[in-house]
């Protein structure tokens, strides 16, 4: 099988004259145990994988890439008996033991064996089952590596969709939609005639732009750089939207003293003390991006205790996979969810290097890769 391979990080760009991943054809590795082989039918490019390519999340190299994916099942392993092949299934970047101190308290997001394993670069169930040409181990990029013509995952790594939901749209129900929307409905629980302030418009944030605009009487403020995102963030439901500069006058004017809820997926530290500034008191900020592991954060001690503000990180946004795509799949359903918005292309895996480049100026939201 062809499968895209990261072998040292921090290359320069241009990405598509560094080329960072190549493209290796390496054995189909079959299932053991509790896992299962996936046929990868589109896999999205994510911010996620840029901090991996530029060193920001380190990982064990050589890697196999990619984490937000959807395909079918063409094998299940042993103890596999609630999938069977040919069913559509979401990849979802975090599998939940089911028995840890995080998965019993109902945050499979949090699961400590699944957090172990993925920085290993293992799988769940074992060690990591992919080989170069040549017999030498090959890590897994979050327990699914997806930017291969196929995968072998955790059982606990898939979430099984029906058949109607095409595969450009479910690919984006396992990093984007789970953490946008997540960060806005699970860990801030954005409550009916609140407000809410979005820095960063890339598929997350517009994710937690659509999840905030469902809620009933929400104010949504959407912030970006870029105008032509700002203009997808008012065609996927905000109410105004605008620059870094123009956060605070959007502020005052729509929601007085402050918002309720500020959603940070930007990954700037910067930019997390902007948005407790932008606060009302008793406010959340709501942390979704991934700073480099270098940044840190300057703030007033007092505005938590003297003024109730709360910082919250939000990862996967504590999502429940299993229930919460489906939920998802069907606001989608209702038209409650223009998740094709966010579709900028779908372009062979040969392309991997060069979407990198479009992701990396801006130029895309979601570019999706075809295998075949």
């Amino acid at each position: 099988m062809l499968t895209s391979v990261l072998r040292h990080a921090g290359s320069v760009r241009p990405y598509a004259t560094s080329r960072p991943l190549s493209l290796e054809r390496v054995d189909v590795p079959a299932p053991r145990r509790g896992e299962v082989l996936v046929k990868i039918e589109r896999a999205s490019l994510c911010h996620s994988d840029l901090s991996v390519i530029d060193g920001s999340r380190i990982r064990p190299l050589p890697m196999a890439l990619g984490h937000e994916a959807a395909g079918t099942i063409a094998e299940v392993g042993s103890g596999v008996t609630d999938v069977r092949v040919g069913d559509r299934v979401v990849l979802v970047f975090v599998p939940s033991c089911g028995d840890c101190r995080a998965c019993n308290h109902g945050r499979p997001a949090l699961c400590h064996r699944g957090a172990i394993a993925n920085a290993a670069g293992d799988l769940l169930h074992g060690d990591a089952v992919l080989r170069t040409g040549s017999g030498d181990r090959l890590n897994h990029h979050l327990g699914v590596s997806a930017f291969s013509e196929y995968a072998v995952v955790a059982r606990e790594s898939v979430v099984v969709v029906d058949d109607d939901v095409p595969f450009d749209v479910a690919a984006m129900f396992g990093c984007a939609a789970l953490t946008g929307m997540g960060a806005v409905l699970n860990t801030a629980r954005l409550g009916e005639g609140e407000s809410v302030i979005v820095f960063g418009l890339g598929a997350v944030g517009l994710m937690a732009v659509m999840a905030a605009a469902q809620v009933p009487g929400t104010t949504v403020i959407a912030i970006d750089p870029l105008p032509e995102k700002q203009a997808l963030a008012l065609r996927c439901g905000a109410h105004v939207a605008g620059s870094p500069e123009q956060a605070a006058a959007l502020v005052a004017e729509h929601a007085g003293d402050g918002v309720d809820v500020a959603i940070e997926a930007v990954g700037s530290g910067r930019v997390m003390e902007a948005c407790l500034g932008l606060l009302t008191r008793g406010g959340a900020l709501v942390s979704v991006g991934l700073p480099h592991p270098d940044q840190t954060i300057t703030v007033q001690a007092l505005q938590f205790a003297g003024a109730g503000k709360r910082l919250l990180g939000s990862y996967m946004g504590d999502s429940v996979p299993a229930r919460d795509i489906p939920f998802y799949l069907q606001m989608w359903r209702d038209g409650k969810l223009p998740v094709e918005l966010l579709h900028t292309d779908t372009r062979p895996l040969a392309d991997i290097n060069e979407g990198l480049d479009a992701l990396a100026e801006g130029r895309v939201v979601r570019r999706l890769f075809a295998m075949e």
